[in-house]
């Protein structure tokens, strides 16, 4: 079987632009599958076998002197820049057939893009915890089209993400932040990608540096410290921000948008009607008190039982609409229309019915109550006492005040949890 070779189309616009006459380069291919991808830089993390490329502007492969196995001759005819390949043979070199991967002119072609959007290219979204949430969404909106990342997590791939995480097993002890950047160049080769492997409640001031410069923040951690310190920098410099999580086993979840002057995520936790989270990390749940220290490790161990892949799915993929949305507001996008739909601060999600979901509706039988594997949008009202985003601060020590929110489903039914 003959081989199928891909050429980076850039890489020989980049070449042909150039002054230099000659380059090494690099052929990468995944033995046994009769692949090559040809490369006029080193790939930082690769598999498969290196082998010599040449990028030449010799006229003819005859006249190339080396030892290459692959010769690109490139030439520049009406500013258009081509390419021949050659592979050495025991008879010299023969040409050779191959494909282009797009270069970042033709990325969002219709016939041979990589990308959705092109209008989201110069996008910079800020992503906070690249777990089975943020790394999955992370790569959804490199996929439609998003070209600017700050990435922060301070934690590695261990063997207890893989169940859920996008990271695999030929991954395992890598820092997230490095992982998630293969991802996203896998994606979209164009992007730029800035990482903080660092805890962001240590290292504040690189948060507010980056989000000075930001149009998305999204809040994927685990834990209510990050989120109130993401919700501060948010309130302070008026910008726009997505949490998510998901609550005990995933058997549902939740996704609040933060928008400057609306109620914040402090706001909404005051609220108190939102269950407990589900809990993946023992380390992480220990450090912010969620396990108690004298909890022996067996227990907390046994505390640790989250849900399906499948599970947090349905929200991943809410949060990467809304992200999308937000993102492309004013913009001419086809996702757009849902700006009419997704109007709520908060949405509630339902997987299965047990524990906070035992008393709801059957779904085939819900009607107008409230059901699961369905949303359900939130107006939550803003407190003006709100230790976040309120100017007039009042601290309440005699209990905790709530309030039960008016919960709206996307029809005009009207639902109290």
């Amino acid at each position: 079987m003959a081989d199928i070779i891909y050429i980076n189309h850039q890489d020989v616009i980049n070449f042909a632009a150039s002054t230099v006459e000659e380059l090494d380069a690099y052929a990468y291919e995944w033995e046994g599958e009769g692949v090559v991808h040809i490369h006029l830089h080193p790939l930082k993390h690769s598999f498969g076998d290196l082998s010599k490329v040449s990028f030449s502007r010799a006229s003819s492969v005859s006249t190339y002197e080396g030892d290459s196995r692959f010769v690109v001759l490139v030439a520049t005819k009406e500013n258009i820049a081509s390419a021949t390949l050659f592979e050495r043979t025991s008879d010299g070199y023969s040409e050779k057939d191959y494909v282009y991967i797009p270069s970042q002119e033709d990325l969002y072609s219709r016939n041979e893009g990589l990308l959705e959007l092109d209008i989201l290219s110069k996008k910079k979204v800020i992503i906070v915890g690249l777990g089975s949430f943020g790394s999955q969404i992370a790569i959804e909106l490199a996929k439609a089209g998003v070209g600017v990342f700050s990435l922060f997590d301070f934690d590695r791939v261990e063997l207890h993400n893989l169940s859920r995480h996008t990271c695999n097993a030929n991954e395992l002890g890598r820092l997230k932040t490095d992982a998630i950047e293969d991802a996203i160049l896998g994606k979209n080769p164009y992007a730029t990608v800035k990482k903080y492997p660092v805890n962001i409640n240590e290292h504040l001031y690189l948060l507010e540096k980056e989000l000075k410069n930001a149009d998305l923040m999204i809040c994927a951690t685990d834990n209510n410290a990050s989120r109130y310190n993401i919700s501060k920098a948010l309130v302070r410099h008026k910008k726009i921000g997505i949490f998510g999580r998901a609550i005990t086993r995933a058997e549902g979840g939740d996704v609040f948008r933060y928008r400057p002057g609306g109620p914040c995520y402090g706001c909404l936790i005051g609220a108190d009607f939102l269950p407990p989270e589900e809990i993946t990390n023992v380390e992480s749940a220990r450090g912010d008190g969620r396990i108690p220290a004298y909890v022996s490790a067996e227990d907390a161990n046994a505390i640790v039982q989250v849900g399906l892949s499948s599970d947090i799915q349905p929200i991943c993929n809410l949060m990467v609409k809304i992200s999308l949305l937000e993102l492309s507001r004013g913009l001419n996008s086809g996702i757009n229309s849902l700006e009419d739909d997704l109007v709520y601060d908060c949405y509630i999600w339902a997987n299965r019915r047990e524990k906070n979901y035992k008393e709801w509706h059957p779904f085939f039988q819900a009607g107008k109550n409230r059901t699961v594997i369905r949303w359900y949008g939130v107006n939550v009202p803003r407190n003006e006492g709100c230790a976040i985003c309120s100017h007039n601060v009042e601290l309440d020590v005699s209990g905790v005040g709530g309030f039960k929110p008016q919960v709206d489903d996307l029809g005009d039914v009207t639902l109290e949890l």
